[in-house]
């Protein structure tokens, strides 16, 4: 049973955060993940934060991408193809702790010459985190707790030029309840089920995202809502 609670973020666990979730579940997984993210517009959410970081920079330098819980590298699929088309240079990095999900994510970028992809446990080997110049979490950071973000938000604010992509999120019973509707109508795989409503009531309320900032260090943020029940939440290195 799929507990949500309005007041405090939930310790369940999603079935893809086991390291040995792999084969044709993880494909459909990913492709139903896919089809919930075009259909709501939230890939377009990390595209925006990017933009404002990118406002004062010249388009002749390249600019370094660290997309953090890459999965499949979907957002760096979009990122290279949003560089193209307007006149940006990114290098993209994409790191995952699941090998099994870089296999899949290097076989889909294969055409993708600027695109690449390291096996990194951010908790277990934080020195391996590459610089950047933007860092991009994308529906990452609900996997872990509020002192677990704190302290690698805190690791990847000194590995970035630039500053934090985040794009998550938001805890809120009208999502939940919605995200049952809409995943028993369009969703393949039990586990995208599954994970979605838990993924929301791992979510976030505006405060909680506050309260974490505060304990960030080198940056500042601005913290925005927007739709499909997402928060879009850029820290702006300041140093």
């Amino acid at each position: 049973m799929i507990e949500f609670n309005n007041k405090y973020r939930s310790n369940q666990s999603e079935i893809m955060d086991d390291l040995d979730f792999q084969g044709d579940e993880m494909k459909n997984l990913l492709k139903d993940l896919k089809v919930v993210n075009k259909w709501l517009g939230g890939n377009n959410i990390t595209i925006e934060g990017i933009q404002q970081l990118l406002k004062t920079l010249p388009k002749n330098k390249p600019i370094v991408i660290l997309d953090v819980g890459c999965g499949d590298g979907e957002m760096l699929r979009i990122c290279s193809d949003f560089a193209q088309k307007h006149n940006f240079t990114f290098i993209c990095i994409g790191i995952d702790f699941n090998h099994n999900i870089l296999a899949l994510a290097e076989e889909k970028s294969r055409m993708y010459s600027n695109i690449s992809f390291q096996n990194v446990d951010i908790f277990l080997g934080e020195k391996l985190v590459p610089n950047c110049d933007i860092a991009l979490c994308t529906l990452f950071l609900h996997h872990f707790s509020n002192k677990e973000i704190e302290r690698f938000l805190n690791v990847l604010i000194t590995k970035s030029r630039l500053g934090i992509v985040v794009n998550d999120l938001h805890r809120n019973k009208w999502a939940f309840n919605l995200f049952k509707i809409v995943s028993t109508l369009f969703l393949k795989t039990n586990t995208a089920k599954h994970d979605g409503l838990i993924s929301i009531a791992r979510g976030f309320k505006k405060q909680e995202l506050e309260t974490i900032s505060k304990n960030i260090h080198y940056q500042k943020s601005t913290i925005h809502w927007r739709w499909a029940y997402r928060y879009q939440w850029i820290l702006k290195k300041n140093v």
